[in-house]
């Protein structure tokens, strides 16, 4: 059984969860299932860390741990891309990039981050009330974290939360998604046996149960919440933190849109439309899930698109072949399937797809044309391999049906006209947008959503600063 990580100790539990391969359905492995009491100890940890010891100012310390903690990583790299496939259901080949890889050289490149930052900015000597004053700021560590994370990416989501967060200087208590709480545990051993981050800087938990979770949203000694999920849960947790006031950092859903424009070359678009719908099936809030096609093309890349799926091999995550694997659960599935039929019942035409595959929680990668872009299934996220196709009447009507959300995290434009494809771009109202295929995703690239896809931005600088408070000071010059 996996154990939370509690104030430097491995802590047993006498309720416990199953972790479920999503690929066979057979249990993985048990993770310990912290209670309200547990969880409030891992919070009162992680203040008295914060308060009482030299973590928070102690830059050169803070860095030699976090390179102690990416060289774990890197030793026990294939540890980890097993465990992820098995629990995840991530295909083998994604373990090389967003799912355990690029995750894990984002932890170095905080560490060299910390080591190079100006925690302090000289603002100069200014004359006030007849006097000389000279005044500086002084960026500071916002407190206790409360980092609560998905289970769509949950290496890349517990790092990208804990590195910047332990660079900042902050202490952290990491919350494993319900569905994969044994690799945010194995996190918790791997800190606990080969770093030196002190007793209670880091703690892991995992909690299924509602009030037991709740307590990382609303105990008065949280300074800052970090949450990547549903938009749905985010706003639970923005009011739920309301009564103390707290920082809150949230990472959303999202209903992204990639724009053909009229001259777009139809093979890339198609390439880029299919494979990007069906990676790690569809489970990801940037995901471009809308197809927004000039009318007149319409038919064409539907066609396009759908041969170009039907060559998605889907299958088996272990297989270094696979490009497409399970969703999470059989709860996930039966929603994304729910939606599909709702989405053909009130006229969506099915393309291909639609389908459950057996055995696992799979389902075919699915693609649905003349969609209504006012209809549940193009304004809902999915969290499946579910592409929706609609037209579009020109530059600004693409515009508009991209807009047309209450999301703003992600979108792409695909034009050989690149200053045209440009123009388009900056009229998405959408955190992150690719032109022609273009990949943002990177340790130094700032990520996160405008409207209802979040607030704040994970990774690059802006990631850091995040886990910041500034304060100014004056003194006579």
């Amino acid at each position: 059984m996996k154990r939370l990580l509690i104030d430097g100790q491995l802590v047993e539990t006498e309720r416990t969860v199953d972790s479920i391969n999503p690929a066979t359905g057979e249990v993985v492995g048990t993770a310990a299932e912290a209670t309200v009491e547990q969880v409030e100890a891992a919070v009162k940890a992680a203040r008295r860390a914060f308060d009482t010891t030299d973590w928070s100012t102690n830059v050169e310390f803070r860095v030699r741990c976090l390179n102690q903690l990416h060289e774990a990583l890197v030793k026990h790299l294939e540890e980890f891309r097993e465990l992820t496939i098995a629990e995840v259901g991530h295909p083998r080949m994604i373990t090389d990039g967003p799912a355990l890889t690029d995750p894990v050289n984002l932890v170095k490149y905080y560490a060299d981050l910390a080591a190079g930052y100006s925690f302090t900015q000289d603002l100069g000597v200014v004359e006030a009330r007849g006097g000389q004053h000279r005044r500086w700021i002084e960026r500071e560590p916002a407190g206790v974290v409360s980092a609560i994370v998905a289970y769509n990416y949950p290496t890349q989501l517990a790092l990208a939360k804990l590195a910047p967060a332990l660079a900042a200087g902050c202490t952290v208590v990491l919350k494993g998604a319900p569905d994969t709480p044994l690799l945010a545990l194995a996190l918790g051993e791997l800190i606990l046996n080969e770093t030196d981050i002190p007793a209670g800087v880091v703690n892991v938990v995992t909690a299924v149960d509602v009030e037991a979770a709740e307590v990382l949203t609303t105990h008065r000694d949280v300074d800052l919440i970090t949450f990547t999920g549903s938009t749905a849960v985010g706003r639970r947790i923005m009011a739920a933190a309301s009564d103390t006031v707290k920082k809150v950092f949230l990472e959303l859903g999202g209903k992204s849109a990639l724009i053909l424009l009229d001259d777009a070359d139809l093979d890339l678009s198609a390439m880029i439309a299919a494979f990007t719908i069906c990676s790690h099936s569809g489970q990801g809030c940037a995901i471009t899930s809308r197809l927004v096609v000039p009318r007149e093309k319409h038919d064409a890349v539907v066609e396009k698109v759908a041969a170009m799926m039907g060559n998605i091999k889907v299958g088996d995550p272990t297989d270094p072949a696979t490009y497409m694997g399970p969703l999470i659960s059989e709860k996930q599935r039966e929603k994304v399937d729910s939606i599909v039929q709702r989405a053909i019942a009130a006229g969506a035409t099915l393309v291909t797809g639609g389908k459950k595959i057996e055995p696992g929680f799979f389902y075919e990668p699915t693609l649905l044309a003349n969609v209504d872009p006012d209809s549940e299934i193009a304004q809902e996220e999915i969290f499946g391999p579910v592409l929706v196709v609609i037209p579009h009447d020109g530059d600004d009507d693409a515009v508009a049906i991209a807009n047309n959300s209450i999301f703003g995290l992600s979108g792409g434009v695909v034009s050989p006209d690149q200053e045209r494809a440009l123009g388009v771009a900056r009229r998405i109202r959408s955190g992150t947008i690719s032109v022609n295929g273009g990949n943002y995703f990177s340790p130094d690239a700032p990520f996160g959503g405008y409207k209802q896809s979040g607030i704040g931005r994970e990774s690059g600088i802006a990631g850091l600063e995040e886990f910041l408070e500034i304060k100014t000071i004056a003194t006579p010059a």
